[in-house]
């Protein structure tokens, strides 16, 4: 089953990509691999659970912002690959998870793995689950709880974009 079926199948349609917030590219390929920028848990132009973990926000409202902030991440990088198909056959090699965090808070790997049982369940156990870093930090852009990036591995096409 293709990264699009699933998608379709998990009920996600990936939204426009957001527009930088600074001097940077959302994603960009470079050979076979994309490179994807931070990405805050952002829906319907809003930050999706605002404020820091162990400090008003809740463990599962976390993990549902870092799943928000890779269906995000996955919107960049498709932009890059051309269009709904472009992820298909592609492989997660590498996501780091922030997490705003209170300093005694210390389960950063479980708000990140909303992100990751997501790739998990899109992509397949093989291609969907690659390396990972969870850190904590004080404080993300907009009030974000998380904001994720990605390494992708790609087939077909080469050249750069973003």
């Amino acid at each position: 089953m293709s990264v699009t079926e699933r998608l379709a199948e998990l009920g996600v349609t990936l939204p426009e990509p957001s527009r930088p917030a600074g001097v940077y590219r959302p994603a960009i390929r470079t050979g076979n691999l994309v490179y994807v920028s931070g990405q805050v848990a952002v829906q319907d132009g809003r930050i999706v659970h605002p404020g820091r973990l162990g400090d008003g926000v809740t463990l599962e409202q976390g993990r549902e912002a870092s799943r928000v902030a890779v269906i995000s991440a996955l919107a960049a990088a498709q932009q890059v690959l051309g269009g709904p198909d472009g992820l298909d056959g592609a492989r997660i090699i590498r996501l780091v998870g922030y997490v705003a965090c209170t300093p005694d808070f210390t389960e950063q790997p479980g708000v990140i793995d909303g992100a990751s049982e997501f790739l998990r369940d899109a992509f397949g156990e093989e291609a969907g689950v690659g390396t990972r870093l969870a850190l904590g930090v004080s404080a993300l852009p907009a009030g974000s709880p998380v904001e994720i990036e990605l390494i992708l591995e790609v087939t077909g096409g080469a050249g750069e974009g973003a």
